[in-house]
């Protein structure tokens, strides 16, 4: 089964090196499970195979896209068939409704701990009773 080590995204190219055998027909990257990309596959001198995606301006917008990649054995061009293996994913996250996104969590967290806060005091206060 292919290891991908994943480098990282840089100036929109999602790179990594993928280890292990049997190489995969095709690498791709999905998003709400439709292909978006397809990675570029080079052999390196150590037998390992270096990975570059390069990932589609179009998936950088307002909100959050996860992108899963996985090793395909389908053709180039085709949807992602049932026997592909996931490899890694990485989720985009910009603009202004993620700082919507992340104010109501920390609201939701803060409530949380109001809540057990409290909780505690009383089961503390029960206990010196």
């Amino acid at each position: 089964m292919p290891i991908f080590e994943s480098h990282g995204i840089r100036g929109g190219v999602w790179s990594g090196v993928l280890r292990g055998d049997p190489r995969p027909a095709r690498i791709c990257a999905t998003c709400l499970g439709e292909v978006v990309a397809e990675a570029s596959l080079t052999d390196s001198a150590d037998g390992d195979c270096r990975v570059r995606l390069d990932l589609p301006a179009s998936l950088i917008s307002d909100g959050v896209a996860t992108l899963v990649l996985v090793a395909d054995p389908g053709e180039p061009g085709a949807p992602v068939s049932a026997a592909s293996q996931r490899l890694d994913r990485v989720t985009l996250a910009a603009g202004k409704p993620l700082d919507q996104d992340l104010a109501a969590e920390i609201s939701a967290l803060r409530a949380e701990m109001d809540l057990l806060k409290r909780e505690f005091r009383r089961l503390a206060a029960s206990l010196r009773d």
